[in-house]
C-alpha cells in the first residue's frame, strides 16, 4: 500500500508529538507545524530519519549542548531556528 502525502504528513506530525520527553514533543511539534507542509519528499525523508534518533541526543543537538552529526546538522539548525527562537 502506498502512503499518500497527506497521510505521511499526519504520521510525521504524530511521531513529532509523541517522543518520550516533553521538551522534544514541544520543539518538534512547533517545527512540524511550521515546516512539514513546505518540505520536499527528500527533506521529509531526512526528517523521518531524524525522528529515529534518541530523544536525549536530539535535545542535546537542538539545545547546542553537543554538535549534531554532519548529515543531520542542517536539519537540526533549521529546527533550532524554527522552534527554539522567540518572536523578534
Amino acid at each position: 500500500m502506498i502512503e499518500t502525502p497527506e497521510n505521511r504528513l499526519k504520521r510525521l506530525r504524530m511521531r513529532s508529538s509523541r517522543r518520550g520527553i516533553k521538551e522534544m514533543d514541544i520543539i518538534l511539534m512547533r517545527f512540524a507545524d511550521a515546516r512539514l507542509g513546505q518540505m520536499s519528499p527528500d527533506e521529509l525523508d531526512r526528517y523521518e530519519a531524524l525522528l529515529d534518533e534518541n530523544d536525549q541526543d536530539l535535545y542535546q543537538w537542538v539545545s547546542g549542548q553537543k554538535p549534531a552529526p554532519d548529515a543531520l546538522r542542517p536539519l537540526v539548525e533549521d529546527i533550532t531556528r524554527t522552534a527554539c527562537t522567540g518572536p523578534t
